[in-house]
């Protein structure tokens, strides 16, 4: 199997079997690896990857990485996938193809202190390839990438291509700030305008990309912050 190629900048790093990337990334981060490390792991039925993040701002700003990595994900399926093929995003994380969830997308970083410069932040994200386990139309909210029209998007192509879409977003980022990448995200995310369980109404974001929910007459915010896995 042939290893997918990064652009300058960063470096890949593949495990194998049931290595998780997400917690290999934060114990290579918590020992001094380099900014731009993307850890991997190719498997038949999933992909995972994670990359290393050095912020030069607040938690509550370098949580911008989330959205942006997720942003670049949909980039680049968008562009290997079959025309018909849609995919969408969830605030919390979620990846949809074709309106079932595919993936997920995780966040930790090395301080939950919002003011706080934190030592590094690591996004991870993973994908359903194939469905292994029961019959896939008793699950219709569930799916794998080939599944939905895509059997000739292979993984190793997918990580290269998301690795330059989600480099394209991060100078845009330092260059402009979060404006550009907030109208990106706000055209992909789901559910805007729908209830939110009993919590209420979700409005959409704010400048930080923090969740607005108005329950009645009282507008809640849940910033980026929270979906910290360590925080």
């Amino acid at each position: 199997m042939s290893q997918p190629v990064f652009p300058p900048l960063l470096t890949g790093h593949s495990v194998s079997g049931g290595e998780n990337p997400f917690e290999r990334a934060q114990a290579m981060s918590a020992l001094g690896c380099d900014a731009g490390t993307v850890v991997y792991n190719i498997q038949a039925d999933r992909l995972r990857v994670a990359i290393v993040f050095a912020p030069e701002v607040p938690l509550q700003d370098a949580m911008a990485m989330l959205p942006l990595c997720a942003v670049g994900f949909q980039n680049a399926l968008g562009a290997l996938a079959p025309p018909e093929v849609a995919v969408h995003l969830g605030w919390d994380g979620p990846i949809f193809v074709n309106g079932a969830k595919c993936g997920t997308f995780h966040a930790a970083a090395s301080s939950s202190d919002p003011d706080t410069i934190p030592d590094w932040i690591v996004i991870g994200w993973e994908l359903a390839l194939l469905q292994t386990s029961g019959d896939p139309g008793e699950t219709p909210d569930i799916t794998a990438l080939y599944d939905e029209g895509c059997a000739d998007v292979s993984p190793e192509q997918l990580v290269e291509s998301w690795s330059r879409h989600m480099l394209t977003w991060l100078n845009r980022w330092q260059e402009e700030g979060n404006a550009s990448l907030h109208s990106e995200w706000m055209g992909l995310i789901r559910d805007v305008g729908e209830p939110i369980g009993e919590q209420g109404v979700f409005l959409g974001t704010d400048e930080r990309f923090g969740m607005l929910i108005r329950k009645g007459s009282d507008t809640q915010l849940r910033p980026l912050t929270q979906l910290l896995e360590n925080a």
